[in-house]
């Protein structure tokens, strides 16, 4: 496994991301909740993954106990972020970390999260109350996710101390990231957590010649047929390189994006072979031209 070192955490390039743990809408079924996704984050310990991203709305709490249970007996090995979603007044923050770090059965949070910018409330009126929670042992790293640069910024301002990671949209077809976050994150030692890194399979290549049946994915406009034809020329090229690798598309996808400094990973999955070919993507060392290619065919 690959690692990225920034801020004074070791973090794998890959990580666990626990949306659909708990869930109903990905139609994954009681049996994964009950099983599967366990399986899946102790597999993920197994072959040295460590992070593992969860929060208080996915599932409504269900993902972190699921984590959770998982986890148990392992806790050094797992580095933990989970995030409060901004409603409810600031004064709640302390009550709902406890809550989850009840949920997850730990007694400190390694990464504490703005899930949003809140709407209503300034950063100085929620980071000052996340200090709080580093003073008091209860959370070690301050994260935000879903914030431009201004607000990154605002953020750690309003916390007095660095605010280590911002994680956001990033993958082949949502480059965004690149423009500003990254290059300031790779300046002063923050990182990038990259959610939905496959775009929530479109870049595996399995739904480029027909839609995909789960609902969370058809409803997207990415999952479109115009869109699916658009992207046509760089799932062939991902085909194409994964071949040279002997890797898959969403394998490929994974590779490109993890090869940029500061930048880590947190792909889902429906099963435990799913993980770890995700894990496996960490060992692809792709070429400066394959990495170009890939570039021009996105931009």
């Amino acid at each position: 496994m690959k690692y990225v070192e920034v801020g004074g955490v070791r973090l794998s390039a890959i990580g666990v991301g626990t949306w659909q743990f708990g869930s109903t809408e990905w139609g994954y079924g009681a049996e994964y909740n009950r099983t599967e996704a366990g399986n899946i984050v102790r597999r993920a310990l197994e072959l040295g993954i460590n992070l593992v991203d969860t929060a208080e709305f996915y599932g409504f709490g269900r993902s972190e106990r699921i984590v959770g249970e998982a986890i148990l007996g392992h806790r050094s090995e797992v580095f933990i972020a989970t995030k409060i979603f901004p409603v409810g007044l600031p004064f709640m923050t302390e009550w709902r970390a406890r809550r989850s770090a009840r949920r997850l059965g730990v007694e400190l949070i390694d990464l504490y999260q703005l899930h949003w910018p809140s709407p209503l409330f300034p950063p100085r009126a929620t980071m000052p109350r996340m200090r709080r929670l580093i003073e008091r042992g209860m959370v070690a790293h301050v994260g935000v996710s879903n914030h431009d640069l201004g607000a990154w910024k605002k953020a750690e301002e309003a916390l007095g101390r660095p605010v280590l990671s911002n994680q956001v949209l990033f993958n082949l077809v949502h480059r965004g990231p690149e423009r500003e976050l990254l290059p300031w994150a790779q300046q002063n030692g923050r990182v990038i957590i990259a959610y939905s890194p496959l775009g929530q399979g479109l870049l595996s290549g399995k739904y480029q010649d027909s839609a995909p049946s789960n609902l969370v994915r058809r409803r997207r406009g990415s999952f479109s047929a115009a869109n699916r034809a658009r992207l046509a020329p760089l799932i062939a090229a991902l085909r194409e390189i994964g071949a040279r690798h002997g890797a898959t598309p969403a394998q490929v996808s994974l590779a490109w994006l993890i090869r940029k400094p500061n930048v880590v990973a947190i792909p889902g999955a429906s099963s435990v072979r799913q993980l770890e070919e995700n894990a496996a993507a960490a060992d692809i060392a792709l070429s400066e031209e394959e990495s170009a290619r890939l570039d021009s065919l996105s931009a």
